[in-house]
């Protein structure tokens, strides 16, 4: 698996501002996390979608080729930096 965190730079009030996807050997979302500006977080994997995120419907790109676009940041995180965002996005969609 891999895992990657990508800040979107942009003035859209309704669309998130940072996104943390664990893909496949095939570069396919098998589970994401969207935070939003107002510090709302949907989630999406396999079996369940909460706050209006879903998975990718064509596998990731490189990041270098995301990060040819300069709204894009992407960078490459850790599998632990990936889960401790999961649960709290789990935690979130619990108390809303």
């Amino acid at each position: 698996m891999t895992y990657f965190k990508c800040k979107w730079n942009h003035s859209f009030p309704d669309e998130p501002i940072a996104l943390y996807a664990e893909l496949d050997e095939q570069r396919w979302e098998v589970r994401k996390v969207e935070v939003f500006r107002d510090g709302k977080m949907g989630f999406a994997n396999g079996e369940r979608e909460f706050g209006g995120s879903g998975l990718g419907l064509v596998p990731t790109p490189p990041l270098a080729e995301i990060a040819a676009d300069p709204q894009f940041e992407p960078v490459e995180i850790t599998q632990l930096e990936f889960e401790s965002v999961w649960s709290e996005a789990i935690a979130h969609a619990s108390e809303s």
